[in-house]
């Protein structure tokens, strides 16, 4: 199989042929998000499938906080939209941990550390963060790190 972005234009093609736009406006916007992160900086290059993963999950997140603030204003159906958005760019992340999964991780990362206070907050994210992989968002993995230094 090819890179995550041949995956994504290959569905964007199929999208296209089968005039799905919901599908065809999203993987438009991530593979724009994409291209925007190749060329920013000093000299333009290919992401790696991480590098996309981590534009990707940053779309997703965009368009969950979107849902949130358009069902908390009233307009259920431009929330609706975000929220169906949001299901399509989840086709090509990686499946989400649980809560126990986060907390064995972290419980594993902090140990192996040795961090035990609040103090080592920093330290003990960045290992809890690399054990994670970007299996959940930094959010969830922060309370956890925190409950379990506390």
């Amino acid at each position: 199989m090819g890179t995550l972005k041949d995956r994504l234009n290959d569905d964007l093609h199929t999208a296209m042929k089968s005039r799905d736009e919901l599908t065809t406006a999203t993987l438009r916007m991530a593979l724009a998000a994409v291209r925007n992160a190749e060329v920013a900086g000093s000299a333009a290059r290919d992401l790696s499938d991480d590098e996309v993963l981590a534009v990707l999950n940053k779309e997703s997140k965009k368009r969950r906080e979107a849902a949130t603030a358009f069902g908390d204003a009233g307009r259920t159906e431009q929330a609706a939209k975000e929220r169906s958005e949001g299901e399509v760019l989840e086709r090509y992340l990686p499946q989400q941990l649980g809560d126990d999964e986060i907390a064995e991780l972290v419980a594993g990362a902090l140990a192996a550390g040795g961090f035990t206070g609040k103090a080592q907050m920093g330290p003990a994210m960045k290992a809890a963060q690399a054990a994670v992989a970007g299996r959940a968002e930094g959010g969830r993995v922060a309370a956890e790190v925190r409950r379990q230094l506390g």
